[in-house]
């Protein structure tokens, strides 16, 4: 393992750890972060897919007790049955228009100026729905997770959805599409880690299958690597940010947004960044 392929497992890693549950898209920070580190191979997208299954094995460690409920629950407990049942329901609308949009949409908008568009349109969406859960603060009506109804999943879910667009943000979508549909904020950030489990599997066994061909025993340091970073940063995120939504909003984060994608834009325009 050389010295510039650690460097970048562990840039990479971090990347994907602080994001992924963040409302300001993994998938987006990793495109530009590719881009600059010049990592934009066909390695690339399985070292995606394992980054990603690291920040998922976070989620799994600090709900550990939660699912391990849930699981051994599902034969008799229908608080159990609903939760599982609300999990598979928001993962639909995300599989089915993945599977009949995913390539076309990974063609034309995985580089980096569209995903900087996405992160500033995504922005102004964060700063609506925090103004109107400001003004109407009784239109929240779920305050915990196990209080969501099947419908409050699909319609989740559907939000969901619009994270295929990178620079979207799957957790921001997530978060935002379930304040905007009823949950508190609280609710809405938990129910995303969650979704993250069964999401972050299905679709990353899915891609690995697929990627088979560009897997070899000689990348497996690297990827440990990447692997490893990526749960330990994942797992401090998320902890961080369970606090933070007790106390915060979301504001900080749109901010941060827009800024990120006027640099990218400026840079691309100007020439200063020769974005891949």
């Amino acid at each position: 393992m050389d010295s510039a392929s650690l460097v970048t497992a562990l840039i990479l890693g971090i990347v994907e750890g602080l994001t992924e549950f963040l409302p300001i898209s993994s998938t987006g920070h990793l495109i530009v972060a590719g881009s600059l580190l010049g990592y934009v191979s066909e390695q690339a997208k399985v070292f995606e897919i394992v980054i990603q299954s690291g920040a998922m094995l976070a989620v799994v460690w600090e709900y550990r007790r939660r699912f391990g409920t849930a699981l051994a629950g599902l034969g008799t407990s229908p608080a159990a049955r609903r939760f599982a049942l609300n999990l598979a329901i928001a993962f639909v609308p995300l599989a089915v228009l993945g599977l009949a949009f995913g390539k076309v949409i990974k063609a034309a908008l995985f580089h980096p100026v569209p995903v900087a568009i996405a992160f500033i349109a995504g922005a102004f969406v964060i700063l609506w729905a925090e103004r109107r859960q400001r003004l109407r603060p009784t239109a929240v009506r779920v305050h915990e997770v196990d209080d969501m109804t099947a419908l409050d999943a699909l319609k989740v879910g559907a939000a969901q959805a619009f994270a295929l667009i990178p620079g979207t943000s799957r957790s921001g979508a997530t978060i935002i599409g379930g304040m905007l549909f009823g949950l508190s904020r609280k609710a809405a950030t938990e129910f995303s880690f969650f979704l993250a489990v069964p999401t972050l599997v299905i679709a990353g066994a899915y891609s690995l299958f697929r990627e088979r061909a560009l897997l070899s025993m000689a990348d497996a340091p690297t990827f440990a690597v990447g692997f490893v970073v990526s749960f330990v940063c994942a797992l401090a995120c998320i902890r961080w940010l369970i606090r933070y939504v007790s106390r915060h909003d979301f504001v900080p984060f749109a901010w941060y947004r827009i800024a990120f994608g006027l640099v990218v834009l400026v840079t691309a325009w100007t020439g200063v960044v020769q974005w891949n």
